[in-house]
């Protein structure tokens, strides 16, 4: 083995001087942090300690001032008792009355007290309160004025004023109307009819010219207003101890604000008469924003924020606030000191350890190293001859060994690399032959990245597009589908994202015959190297446009009117269900209206079929643009047409909507060379109101029609039996239920769910019965459209998931493993606060969550979707499960149905009930199982009542059902007596 020779770098070309300055310049950093964490806590510790004392001598402040005023408040209701209990002893009796002045006022006045009155005022129920009064204030007006009060004084409501001290009755003139005083109206039963005690803010008194707050406590004589007493307070008085705040710390400062943030100061100009007192502005900033926090967060401890440790308390009457702040500055001024010395320390800790590392990192790790790198060297230049290195069990020994190693391996690699060079010349010519059977198939072949743009489409595509590979390469795969098809690109790009694949039938644009459309079966499969990395998607497309043609021409001879193009009686009836079966849950009301053209036979039998027929498509083109897109219009045979109103609010809106309706007919239709004038009667039915029924809705509506012919034709009329009882039945049932809800008037009902294979209980739905106090049960149907519409739902909703979780934990704990089904109404389901108690009761009674089955409508999630679902989100984080309720019947979104968290679909019973007689309900049937088995949900049929029933669900995969045909809904106390085991 040869030996290797290197030079030793120098200067900063040296890594273990390199190292060294890192490691000196991360130990100074480590320890400029270390210290940085130190200072800081010290000062955390010192700021908290120092706003705890300033917070404790702000609310010792605050509670010795509201008890100087509460005692001050309770000297004034004493005296105010006092004056009640005097004058109702004493009466009323005139006593010896002075002379009115030259300036119209009654004096009189003692050492102790003055009383006035003017004279135009005096009758005898005022003449015996100066006696009275005289002598009751010489014994009142020293114990209140030694109360530091300002004054006291009582005044009624003919201006009799008695005041302590005497010589204030010297400001008195005749003009001062005392009863429209603040502190007389403050005190009146119209601002205070509890008769309470009052504090007044501090306003500057019209007759002191003080600035003074009055504590007024209204003064009743047999239940009879008279008069009140005042205590006046100066605002120097009310501040003047606050100079006393924070005497602990040289350094503390005291304020007080009132609640618009302004500062109370005593020394205050002369004020306007009766002006409430506001305050100075607070000029310093730091002291705003402290101030601001303080108001808007009342109570709240003191804050440290800015420059200042700050503290204010709420005070008890006055709407104020007492406040100490100190200078943070100054309290970490001593810390200073000590931060300089910890760093010099750190600083002569990090050049000892850096020396220390520098003499070891060269001593045993760079001479090694060196040699390794100059082997290095030689073996870049091609020299593969092995080197001596050391082969120590250290990291670097380790190191030298894998290169070694490494360097008698190349060769093997050399003849390792013409191997796989040779594989990749083969691999090339199968790629070829790939891509040549791509090009000359006859389904189109498209291939995007993994953002699904495009990069490579096969000629078959370009030709069924029209266009040209290079025009829509680098495009997104979205611009190839017809406008109404934009929105299914995000469904397929979430859907690749969380299943990797799509499948489904598309409306693709011609790119150079903007009105020409055709469909297309789209596949989409991800392309993966070997590691599993996502690299393309292949898309496979065949031409469907004769099948859709086909299914479109069946679907319009099925379900529309060869003539109009409207819908026929068939589908209508269809339709009609659907509505009844919505408004029966309490979604919608709607309106059904019955049109007959007024005089068609004659037209047909003078004019021929032809021109009939042509009116016919007139009419329906005319009433067509006259309707929403949600109503429903269809020719039923003859002359007569119908149509479904969804959503309508009340009577007025129907009537609206049929005046509008009848403005079609106003002009004349033009057939042939004849102008002819038509009209039409209509009958109008409103359901659920007038009916809940498909074939009473049409009687009712038939009725209406007829009614208003035989008002004279061209008119419409309103089924109208019974309707003021219908009102007055919904009236006196909301008043029972508000009622039934205090009283706790319901029960559940639970009907099982068996599976028809082993015929086991799995589970139960629970169904609500309200049974009034003469033990008559009230059907669902009657109160659950009532309590929708008031609200009232989402108590009943409530207490229905309480009870059912109870049930459901007691069968738990007889060892069933059970579901049970809850329905959410549609308030309840919108509620925010619902996963909130469906969490706290879920944890109150303990069952499993899994267990529970939430069942919502289809309607319910299709108004704001995103909120929709994110409910269903957060019902699903708690564990619990969500079912479809009565699928089928509303909107059947499949897009839609794919982005909600449901667990199960239940096949409603209107789709049920007509089978093996209605195979339109069987093929419906059938389809829902085979989606649900698709999208791996649970389903579940209701309404089943016949064995046929049974017999054909267990032939399509439905096996969990429930119905009449096993159980009807039975209270608690009776499902033991059911033959049918439960699952356990």
């Amino acid at each position: 083995m040869k030996d290797v020779n290197t030079t030793k770098p120098t200067g900063m070309n040296s890594l273990g001087l390199q190292f060294s300055v890192v490691v000196f310049i991360a130990i100074i950093a480590a320890g400029l942090m270390f210290a940085y964490a130190v200072i800081w806590l010290q000062e955390q510790a010192v700021t908290q300690q120092q706003l705890a004392a300033v917070q404790r001598s702000a609310t010792n402040y605050a509670r010795q001032f509201d008890l100087r005023l509460d005692d001050k408040e309770q000297a004034a209701i004493a005296a105010s008792q006092v004056i009640s209990r005097y004058l109702a002893e004493q009466g009323r009796t005139a006593g010896n009355i002075p002379r009115a002045g030259s300036d119209g006022l009654i004096r009189q006045q003692d050492s102790f007290s003055a009383a006035l009155l003017p004279a135009t005022n005096l009758k005898n129920s005022t003449a015996g309160l100066f006696s009275h009064s005289q002598l009751l204030w010489q014994q009142l007006s020293p114990l209140m004025l030694l109360q530091d009060f300002y004054s006291f004084y009582f005044v009624t409501a003919d201006q009799f004023i008695r005041v302590a001290p005497a010589e204030l009755a010297q400001q008195l003139r005749l003009e001062h109307d005392l009863t429209s005083s603040l502190f007389f109206q403050e005190a009146t039963p119209e601002n205070n009819p509890a008769k309470l005690p009052r504090w007044t803010p501090v306003y500057y008194h019209p007759i002191w010219q003080k600035w003074v707050s009055s504590i007024l406590v209204p003064v009743y004589l047999k239940e009879q207003f008279i008069g009140v007493s005042v205590a006046d307070i100066e605002l120097t008085e009310l501040t003047r101890n606050v100079g006393n705040i924070g005497h602990w710390s040289p350094h503390s400062r005291t304020l007080l604000f009132n609640s618009q943030g302004r500062l109370i100061n005593s020394l205050v100009e002369q004020g306007a008469a009766g002006a409430l007192y506001a305050g100075d502005v607070v000029s310093e900033p730091d002291l705003i924003l402290h101030i601001e926090h303080a108001l808007r967060h009342a109570g709240a401890p003191g804050s440290k924020a800015n420059k200042y440790l700050f503290a204010a308390v709420p005070l008890k009457h006055l709407n104020w606030h007492a406040a100490i702040y100190h200078d943070k500055a100054q309290v970490l001024s001593t810390l200073k000191q000590f931060r300089g010395r910890l760093l010099a320390l750190f600083v002569a800790v990090a050049i000892i350890l850096t020396v220390l590392l520098h003499l070891f990192s060269y001593q045993f790790l760079l001479k090694r190293l060196n040699k390794l790198s100059g082997a290095v060297v030689k073996l870049s230049r091609g020299d593969i001859q092995q080197v001596g290195l050391d082969d120590k069990k250290d990291e670097i020994g380790i190191l030298n060994r894998a290169f070694t190693s490494m360097s008698s391996e190349i060769a093997q690699l050399v003849t390792g690399l013409n191997a796989r060079i040779a594989e990749k010349e083969q691999a090339e010519r199968a790629a070829r032959k790939l891509s040549k059977a791509v090009s000359f198939s006859s389904s189109g072949i498209l291939l995007t990245d993994p953002h699904l743009t495009i990069e490579y489409l096969n000629p078959f595509l370009t030709d069924l597009l029209g266009c040209d590979e290079r025009s829509v390469v680098n495009q997104p795969l979205h611009i190839l589908l017809a406008d109404e098809m934009q929105q299914l690109s995000v469904e397929i790009s979430q859907t690749l994202h969380e299943r990797q694949h799509w499948q489904g039938d598309i409306l693709l644009q011609h790119q150079q015959l903007p009105a020409q459309q055709f469909w297309v079966s789209l596949a989409i499969a991800p392309i993966r190297d070997e590691i599993g990395t996502l690299l393309n998607y292949v898309c496979a497309m065949q031409d469907i446009s004769f099948i859709k043609q086909s299914q479109k021409q069946m679907e319009q001879l099925a379900y529309y009117d060869v003539l109009t193009g409207l819908a026929n009686r068939s589908y209508f009836r269809d339709q009609l269900r659907k509505a009844i079966a919505m408004a029966h849950r309490g979604y919608y009301n709607f309106a059904l209206l019955y049109f007959d053209l007024d005089e068609f036979k004659r037209i047909n039998d003078t004019l021929g079929h032809d021109a009939g027929d042509e009116l016919l498509k007139e009419v329906a083109k005319r009433l067509t643009s006259r309707l929403r897109e949600e109503d429903t219009i269809a020719r039923l045979g003859g002359d007569e047409f119908a149509v479904i109103l969804s959503g309508i609010k009340d009577r007025q809106q129907a009537s609206a909507i049929a005046t509008n309706l009848q403005q079609a007919f106003l002009e004349p239709v033009k057939l042939g060379h004849h102008d002819v004038a038509i009209s039409a009667s209509i009958g109008i039915t409103v359901a659920p109101e007038d009916a809940s029924e498909e074939e009473l809705l049409l009687k009712h509506a038939d009725l209406a029609m007829y009614e208003a012919k035989a008002r004279g034709k061209n008119t419409f009329h309103f089924f109208s039996q019974d309707l003021n009882d219908a009102a007055n039945e919904r009236l006196q049932i909301e008043n029972q239920l508000r009622e039934a809800i205090r009283e706790q008037q319901f029960l559940l009902y639970f009907q099982p769910k068996v599976d028809i294979r082993t015929e086991v209980i799995t589970g139960y739905e629970t169904l609500i019965r309200w049974l009034r106090p003469d033990n008559s049960l009230v059907p669902p149907i009657k109160f659950i459209p009532v309590a929708e519409s008031t609200g009232l739902i989402v108590q009943i909703g409530e207490w229905i998931i309480w009870e059912a979780c109870r049930f459901l934990a007691r069968q738990q704990s007889r060892g069933y493993d059970v579901t049970l089904s809850i329905n959410l109404s549609v308030r309840q389901f919108n509620d925010q606060d619902l996963p909130l108690i469906v969490e706290r009761i879920l944890k109150r009674t303990g069952v499993k969550p899994r267990a529970v089955i939430f069942e919502i409508t289809e309607s319910m999630l299709m108004g704001d979707t995103d909120a929709a679902i994110n409910q269903l989100n957060q019902l699903k984080r708690l564990g619990v499960s969500l079912s479809i309720d009565d699928f089928g019947t509303g909107y059947s979104s499949l897009s839609y149905l794919k982005r909600f968290p449901v667990d199960e679909l239940k096949i409603d019973r209107s789709f049920v009930k007509d089978i093996p007689q209605d195979r339109n309900d069987m093929d419906i049937v059938a389809a829902i199982i085979a989606m649900a088995q698709k999208m791996n949900l649970r389903v579940v049929a209701e309404g089943v009542e016949t064995a046929q029933q049974v017999e054909f669900l267990r032939e399509n995969g439905c096996y969990e059902v429930q119905g009449y045909f096993y159980s009807m809904p039975l209270p608690e106390q009776e499902l033991n007596q059911l033959n049918y085991t439960v699952n356990t």
